[in-house]
């Protein structure tokens, strides 16, 4: 017996390269669970807020991600122009839209139909 019997096993240092194939399919395997569940609903939610920030447009409620409710005023190609209140009015990037609420949000009557077009 020699030192380095200790360490490996000789049953498994003399399996060879027979299994070659077979070493492949963990990695492959991986790489599958991470694309359906990592990179495809990442890539889905990327398309879906671009879509939604191409569709804005003048006297929709939005919420920013930074949490404001507002209506929109003005629609540029990369700025809205939000009103939040009466009184006053912020500026803010389009990609800053985190979602379009049903119209009556702000006034706290939203129509029931709306929320459904809304949450689509």
């Amino acid at each position: 017996m020699e030192l380095l019997d200790f360490f490996i096993s000789s049953a498994h240092a003399q399996q060879g390269e027979g299994a070659g194939w077979t070493a492949l399919l963990f990695p492959i395997a991986l790489i599958a669970i991470f694309y359906f569940l990592l990179i495809r609903p990442q890539a889905k939610r990327a398309k879906e807020h671009k879509k939604l920030v191409s569709e804005l447009a003048k006297g929709d409620e939005v919420i920013t991600q930074g949490g404001l409710l507002g209506r929109i005023t003005e629609v540029d190609e990369t700025f809205i122009t939000m009103e939040i209140n009466d009184n006053n009015q912020v500026k803010v990037q389009k990609n800053a839209v985190s979602q379009v609420v049903p119209k009556g949000t702000i006034k706290g009557k939203a129509d029931p139909g709306e929320a459904k077009k809304a949450s689509k």
